[in-house]
């Protein structure tokens, strides 16, 4: 029974080899490099009216680094109606999830906009869209609770904040 041992060797060095990354605080990225941190945050609100679902998106990087870019993955619980033009740094992911880049954060500096103006399938009564960093150059972001975001849309046109 040589490769049990073998294997049991294997996973206690996958172990240790991810308690050293974790016990520093950094993580190592491509060619062995310390990967930055940066508190990635999208926050903004969504509206859902007749089938129509009105996305505003605003997302930063409190620090410490910048970022070159970020990409936002927006999921939607219905189906979106098919042939809908996005903008530009936005492409779609399935009939219930879009992508789009939100383009260079400075630490610290303004929220990069994004608006999405969108038409379910059918008018729900009401949407749930779940919103996470998708992308975010490799950093290390330590506090998700303010990229990662759930929020229930009842369809009643007022904007539903995230």
């Amino acid at each position: 029974m040589w490769w049990k041992s073998r294997r049991r060797a294997g996973l206690w060095a996958v172990a240790g080899a991810a308690v050293l990354v974790v016990g520093t605080g950094a993580s190592a990225g491509a060619g062995g490099r310390i990967a930055p941190e940066a508190d990635v945050a999208h926050h903004g609100h969504v509206t859902v009216l007749d089938g129509r679902l009105e996305v505003s998106l605003h997302s930063r990087s409190h620090g410490p680094a910048s970022l070159d870019g970020a990409t936002v993955r927006l999921r939607f619980s219905e189906p979106l109606a098919g042939a809908q033009k996005l903008p530009g740094r936005c492409l779609w992911g399935s009939d219930r999830v879009v992508m789009c880049g939100v383009g260079e954060l400075r630490a610290g500096g303004a929220a990069r906009q994004v608006r999405l103006d969108l038409r379910t399938v059918g008018a729900p009564a009401e949407v749930v869209m779940e919103i996470d960093t998708m992308w975010n150059g490799g950093a290390s972001d330590r506090n998700p609770s303010n990229n990662e975001h759930r929020v229930l849309a009842p369809a009643t046109g007022d904007p539903y904040a995230f």
